[in-house]
């Protein structure tokens, strides 16, 4: 039997295909990106991920299991205390601190991404969470792998941290997600799978739409200062 998870991610490999070729992805593969576009990523993901702690958050207060209680408690464990070294990695390419890109506001895209994945996991079950959050680390586990196969960086490859953590998830968190859903979903409905698939679709579209925003330092069209004195 066909795994649920492999037909999300079969619907969804047109975008899949789009985001490893996509210029930011190419420009990790040949050290060519630059300083602004490494910042500019470092500053809206180090806030993409403080909203992805929370939907860890959400996810506990709906599991009925504690090891899937445990599964997301590690996640946030992760975030908080590992994902900070590909960051990092960026950070020190772009010759700047990880601390000076905190607490930024999120961009356009990274904010439409944030409000999808937080409205699906405050109106959801669970299985509508993990739809919504697996595209996440499973486009990042294949771009690493795939970036590794085709580059073969050694240590002077700027980005020779970035690629290997993350070519480095095989069996990891997105196959303990993809396993907690699978198994979820065998007693779901048609209508109910046709739903996740939706969410799934929507966030691999937002994973492309934030490598973009990254690459073309998308910013609000009208600035919050500029605003202050309207309507006045």
């Amino acid at each position: 039997m066909t795994r649920f998870s492999e037909e999300l991610r079969r619907e969804a490999d047109p975008i899949y295909r789009a985001i490893f070729d996509h210029p930011f992805v190419r420009g990790i593969a040949d050290g060519t990106l630059r300083k602004e576009q490494l910042i500019h990523y470092v500053k809206q993901d180090f806030e993409y991920l403080n909203a992805y702690i929370r939907l860890y958050g959400i996810a506990i207060s709906k599991c009925d299991s504690r090891d899937a209680m445990a599964l997301f408690n590690e996640q946030i464990s992760f975030i908080l205390h590992s994902e900070t070294h590909p960051h990092n990695n960026f950070c020190s390419v772009a010759g700047v601190s990880y601390e000076q890109l905190q607490g930024y506001p999120l961009a356009p895209s990274a904010n439409h991404y944030v409000r999808h994945m937080l409205s699906v996991a405050h109106a959801g079950t669970l299985e509508d969470i993990l739809a919504a959050m697996l595209p996440c680390p499973w486009t990042y586990t294949e771009i690493g792998a795939k970036l590794l196969a085709e580059v073969k960086p050694d240590r002077s490859h700027p980005f020779y941290d970035w690629m290997h953590f993350y070519g480095s998830f095989e069996g990891g968190i997105t196959e303990k997600m993809r396993l907690l859903l699978d198994e979820r979903a065998e007693r779901l409905s048609p209508d109910r799978k046709k739903r996740l698939t939706e969410h799934f679709v929507a966030s691999c579209r937002l994973e492309y739409m934030f490598w973009d925003m990254a690459y073309t330092l998308e910013e609000w069209p009208v600035s919050a200062a500029q605003t202050e004195g309207a309507g006045r």
